[in-house]
């Protein structure tokens, strides 16, 4: 593969604003439903701390939700109370004391996928009972069996605007490094991005630069809050995957609009727009184009996902630059480590890239590190 100043390009560092990446694989957002009351427990320290000692230059925590009725689950972590920010404080603590990983967090408001059970138990499925009321840009429900959602005035806009502004300040303080902005997957912000879900016909609804101006607006404040070497990226739905639905003509028009706005990255995903439209499991590599039409057409920083599983495939999005940087999601469940093992695969860094605990091995008098024996303690 090629590489930079002998490094290959997914070991080269990446900068936004005052962010220094040691590398360009990310491990992406993926929601754990293990929170209490919305505090992140210690499944969460063990689980993004185990995944940022596995060599990722940038980890993203799973959708936060910016208030208790905009989580998803009642199994979702929030960023609304102090006791959740001490408690999301222990992961990031972790994360920088013990790894060379960045920690960012998306911050998310269910919108009408709200108030549904666990994924695990039964996705998008009401719960069968403690339901909470839930808001949408329409009054439209997400599936045939979902809530019918209040649709927003401008009060509730306003309330969620400051919930949101309140989440990123939350950010900062709780230790994160960044902030990923969802507006994918047919939650709050994407509802009133797609035309599926936003049938307003005041200056929010109608054609895309309608549908983008709260989310706009609502972005506009968190970064001029958040300190200007603070990066803030977006996630949106590349495509709805659906007719009628958004298409990644109207993605790049999206990731320029972010881009003005001041965004430092677009991740790009896709669909979830509606509950007969799934987030689907796209076919390796299914999402890169819209990835490389982002970074090329919008001129931002863009960030690919879906079923990215192997160094080649990480290699290969970096050398045709389709993606300055490769999201993993469930190839990083299932392997903590693969990054590191990506090293050694290259043979760059291969043993000093692990922890120190894991290449330290006493024996008798001679200590094993780094691929080496040495004499002596």
């Amino acid at each position: 593969m090629p590489e930079m100043n002998g490094t290959p390009l997914m070991f080269e560092p990446y900068r936004m604003r005052g962010l220094a990446l040691v590398n360009r694989v990310v491990v992406s957002p993926m929601d754990m439903y293990s929170a209490v009351d919305g505090c992140p427990t210690d499944w969460h320290v063990v689980h993004y701390g185990t995944r940022a000692m596995g060599g990722a230059g940038y980890v993203v925590a799973e959708g936060t939700g910016v208030s208790e009725a905009g989580r998803i689950t009642p199994g979702c972590a929030g960023l609304y109370r102090d006791d959740q920010v001490a408690a999301w404080r222990r992961v990031t603590d972790f994360v920088h004391e013990h790894t060379q990983a960045k920690i960012g967090i998306q911050i998310c408001h269910s919108g009408r996928r709200g108030s549904t059970k666990r994924m695990f138990d039964g996705q998008d499925d009401p719960l069968p009972e403690g339901n909470w009321g839930i808001i949408a840009p329409s009054a439209i429900p997400y599936g045939a069996d979902s809530q019918v959602p209040t649709q927003m005035d401008r009060a509730l806009m306003d309330e969620v605007h400051e919930d949101f502004r309140q989440a990123a300040l939350n950010a900062v303080v709780a230790g994160f490094n960044a902030i990923e902005y969802h507006c994918a997957h047919g939650y709050l912000l994407s509802n009133f991005i797609s035309p599926v879900g936003n049938q307003r016909n005041d200056e929010y609804g109608g054609e895309l630069s309608g549908r983008l101006r709260y989310p706009l607006e609502v972005f506009d404040s968190i970064r001029a809050d958040v300190p200007d070497d603070f990066p803030i990226g977006v996630r949106i739905s590349a495509s709805d995957l659906v007719e009628g639905g958004n298409t990644d003509d109207d993605a790049v028009e999206i990731s320029r609009a972010f881009k003005e706005h001041g965004a430092d990255y677009v991740a790009a995903s896709s669909g979830g727009a509606a509950k007969w439209a799934p987030v689907a499991r796209p076919a390796p590599l299914g999402y890169v184009p819209f990835a490389r039409r982002i970074k090329h057409e919008a001129g931002i920083t863009a960030i690919c996902v879906g079923n990215i599983n192997t160094v080649d495939e990480v290699n290969g999005i970096l050398e045709r630059e389709d993606a300055d940087l490769v999201a993993l999601g469930r190839q990083v469940l299932r392997d903590p480590y693969w990054t590191l093992h990506a090293a050694q695969q290259l043979e760059h860094q291969p043993f000093e890239m692990w922890p120190i605990q894991y290449t330290t091995v006493p024996r008798q008098d001679r200590i094993w590190r780094k691929g080496k024996l040495a004499a002596g303690g």
